[in-house]
């Protein structure tokens, strides 16, 4: 009926995703010319020709049930869509379906049916719908296991989202230090986990900052040490003084309430996407001459 070269062929000729042009080719049997026409009625395109925007805005949302905790991130081109209905509805429903089926990708979630589409599907038509560029951009799914408390916080109207999991302790407890995460906006639960490469770049900038003091090579290296130490304690979730009482890190905090810190997963709406920036002036002319 068609092949994976037609498959390409209308990828390429309309920007829409494979398994939407899949199905448009099976709908029409293999038909080129039909198959736009079907991406066309069914808002696919439309969709696509909004992929080269960014999308910096939108909503975190936790969930929980019995068994297990998720989190996801839905992002919008403004502010102003990410308190739309139907987008804050359909942020729900994959929140939902997420938590109910075990999935560790994001193909996997994507192909999870939410009534009669999936969760792809449900997203290329609300693009078609509300008329800017939308995007699920991940999740996190945790199972509740026995001896483990969670605590969850949202922040901001759903900017920030927090999931922190502690061995022993309590729900209060837990709740406390994702408050905390929030806040502090920690970006490692330990010194461990800190990336090789980071620490060696801001090893590095210490150590340039010290010899430019007039400092010798060798008392250099000693600040090195001093100020990576402090570092820990800006970055590390377990280091950091505890929002809510500085005397005591986060890690103190948490084991004098009988508890440690298994795990912090923290969602903050657009980190790490690089926003556009828009000259208003600039705009307005181009929107004049055309």
């Amino acid at each position: 009926m068609f092949t994976a070269n037609d498959v390409k062929t209308l990828r390429e000729r309309t920007g829409a995703g494979m398994m939407e042009c899949k199905k448009a080719l099976e709908t029409t049997q293999g038909d080129m010319e039909k198959a736009i026409d079907w991406l066309r009625e069914n808002g696919t395109i439309k969709a696509a020709k909004k992929a080269g925007r960014i999308a910096a805005e939108g909503l975190t949302r936790i969930v929980e049930n019995d068994k297990a905790v998720a989190m996801i991130e839905v992002n919008s081109e403004t502010d102003f869509v990410a308190k739309n209905k139907d987008f804050q509805e359909a942020v729900d429903k994959i929140a939902q379906t997420i938590l109910e089926n075990e999935v560790t990708t994001m193909e996997e979630a994507n192909e999870l049916k939410v009534g009669e589409e999936t969760i792809a599907q449900l997203m290329t038509n609300l693009v078609a719908k509300i008329g800017e560029k939308l995007s699920f951009r991940r999740f996190a799914r945790i199972e509740k296991k026995e001896g483990e408390v969670v605590g969850t916080y949202t922040h901001m109207g759903g900017r920030i989202g927090v999931i922190i999991v502690l061995n022993g302790g309590n729900v209060e407890t837990a709740k406390d230090v994702a408050m905390h995460a929030a806040a502090m906006r920690p970006s490692y639960l330990t010194r461990n986990d800190v990336d090789k490469d980071v620490l060696e770049r801001e090893s590095n900038v210490i150590k340039e900052q010290a010899i430019k003091e007039g400092k010798p090579a060798e008392i250099a290296e000693k600040m090195v040490q001093g100020r990576i130490n402090k570092f820990y304690k800006e970055i590390c979730l377990l280091e950091q003084p505890f929002v809510k009482n500085d005397e005591l890190t986060v890690e103190a905090y948490v084991k004098n309430n009988g508890g440690s810190v298994v795990s912090m997963t923290r969602f903050e709406v657009g980190e790490g996407i690089e926003k556009k920036q828009e000259n208003f002036a600039e705009e307005v002319m181009s929107q004049i001459n055309g």
